[in-house]
């Protein structure tokens, strides 16, 4: 004998129902406005520079970036050790004041996860990221879609590197990665998460890093 269904859970039913149409209504009107955005940016000029951890040489190029158009704000996200940036910037002698370190992802997926939000704060409407050869077309993809979902046009350069970088692809990876972000474009109309490690570049601790020492890549050539 089937259960019977009291009026009780049929009205529940139905408010469940009436909620998961109306979130996905709001997520697609969102979505839409998002995708006019991203028209309207494409031929716009770039308002930041996204720099992702994985080789001291993009770190290298964003500073010659930062001298030709310093008015252009940088996100590195998770890169190199704090006082190599800083060495980076002071040696080329390009200003560090737009500069911010965002210390919370741990992988290319937290890399937009975190940055989407810092960048939707600066009014970031078409933003470059820099990477390596070596970690396309996962990079790209995952900003297109993350960054994208927030109203974002998005851009790639690649840096070409001396050696191995650390960010090598896995088709695997790729796929996971690809899968949570399209789940995650929806999800960020309702919810963005904050990182509590944001610092910027002229706030960096020399004299503590030098205290304690502190390691750079090779191909930085700095001492």
């Amino acid at each position: 004998m089937k259960p019977q269904t009291t009026p009780k859970h049929r009205d529940r039913r139905r408010w469940l129902r009436a909620a998961g149409l109306g979130l996905t209504l709001v997520a697609c009107i969102s979505l839409l406005g998002n995708a006019i955005a991203l028209r309207q940016a494409a031929h716009g000029p770039v308002d930041a520079y996204l720099v992702l951890g994985g080789s001291i040489r993009r770190e290298i190029y964003v500073a010659s970036l930062a001298k030709q158009q310093p008015q252009i704000p940088i996100l590195i996200s998770q890169g190199s050790p704090d006082p190599c940036i800083v060495l980076i910037f002071q040696g080329d002698g390009a200003p560090m004041s737009k500069v911010w370190l965002e210390k919370c992802a741990r992988s290319t997926f937290d890399n937009f996860y975190f940055s989407l939000a810092i960048l939707q704060q600066w009014g970031v409407r078409k933003v470059q990221v820099i990477t390596s050869g070596t970690h396309l077309p996962r990079a790209k993809w995952l900003g297109q879609i993350i960054l994208g979902a927030g109203g974002m046009r998005v851009d790639t350069y690649t840096v070409k590197e001396k050696g191995i970088p650390g960010n090598r692809e896995s088709w695997i990876e790729t796929s996971l990665d690809v899968t949570r972000a399209l789940v995650w474009a929806v999800l960020s109309q309702f919810y963005q998460p904050s990182c509590s490690e944001l610092l910027p570049l002229t706030q960096v601790n020399m004299n503590s890093w030098q205290q304690q020492g502190f390691h750079c890549e090779h191909q930085g050539g700095l001492k």
